[in-house]
């Protein structure tokens, strides 16, 4: 039998030991629980799945005899979210898909905690229920992600064909995805990080460059700009894979976490002479300011520039001679 816990947040399902190992632990737990193997996949990678207290890392690993199994069920969300009327820059839009610049602040999915003031909310009157379903009631229209603090562009599907057609190119990791980040230091000028992504073992609600389990990973970089004697710089990112917090994660790998990036990096001693705008940048410092991808029906190349949010300008004008 299961065993459940009440504690602050949500409810811990614990499972009896192991009796025996060598399962796939996303196999063994959707057996011994309610939950679908697709959905304790998920649970593993959003991290909320422990073994004998410690984060698991990957779906596929193989269940250890006498090991106790916890689950951290996720809070309930609503069947149905609420149109809000909350304005949008609207970069490109058509009858299949709209690009948007999406600001730093801006949650993109309800979950639990942010039921409202999403960009769901604001894509669901906008769109006036014209979005892609295959994202279910939480993500309608939602192709891919930005980090609440991350600004920039992003593509909105408005219905499954499109919706199947982005996905594709997301997959095949055949769009062009650029970012801007201020980083600490100055990395070598070109260069490129090749690496696994997984969840932290020491933190779920972290990513890392991990030497197994994880996902691939690559990102391209360049140097832009460099700033006060070398302290903070411009930095430019390519994703050649999409992965979650990737440039975040990639550049802490580097030794060069994002200005403002409190969960990945910490303000060096060198900034201690900055001014408080800038060595207590309220965010990440990242912006996803070039897009390039295949419209799914005229299949015809779309691409896309923003130049740096007001923040990060600020940051630049600050420095620039």
């Amino acid at each position: 039998m299961t065993e459940k816990n009440q504690n602050d947040n949500n409810d811990l399902l614990i499972l009896p030991p192991a009796e025996q190992g060598g399962a796939r632990v996303d196999k063994y737990l959707s057996e011994k629980t309610p939950y679908s193997r697709s959905r304790i996949a998920a649970l593993i990678k959003d991290g909320a799945v422990l073994e004998d207290g410690e984060t698991l890392s990957s779906a596929d690993k193989k269940v250890r005899a006498g090991a106790v199994y916890t689950i951290a069920e996720p809070a309930p969300v609503p069947d149905v979210f609420a149109p809000e009327d909350i304005a949008l820059d609207i970069v490109y839009e058509d009858g299949d898909l709209l690009v948007l610049n999406k600001p730093a602040g801006m949650v993109v999915h309800p979950a639990h905690a942010h039921y409202e003031g999403t960009l769901v909310n604001a894509l669901l009157a906008h769109c006036k229920g014209a979005l892609s379903g295959i994202g279910g009631v939480a993500r309608p229209g939602i192709v891919h992600r930005l980090d609440k603090d991350t600004s920039g562009l992003m593509v909105v599907a408005k219905n499954d064909f499109t919706h199947n057609g982005l996905a594709a190119q997301f997959a095949v990791h055949s769009l062009e995805r650029r970012y801007l980040a201020l980083v600490w230091g100055v990395p070598q000028m070109t260069g490129e990080i090749e690496t696994q992504i997984g969840r932290s073992t020491a933190n779920r609600q972290k990513m890392a460059v991990v030497k197994a389990g994880g996902k691939h990973a690559k990102t391209l970089y360049a140097v832009k700009n460099i700033f006060a004697d070398g302290v903070f710089s411009l930095v430019e990112c390519t994703l050649k894979t999409g992965r979650t917090h990737q440039v975040r994660v990639h550049m802490t790998a580097l030794g060069h976490s994002l200005l403002g990036d409190s969960v990945y990096g910490k303000t060096p001693k060198a900034a201690r002479s900055l001014p408080d705008f800038v060595k207590n940048f309220p965010r990440q410092a990242l912006h996803s300011y070039k897009m390039a991808f295949i419209h799914p029906r005229s299949q015809q190349e779309l691409r896309f520039e923003l130049p740096l949010p007001p923040d990060m300008q600020a940051v630049v004008d600050a420095f620039s001679k």
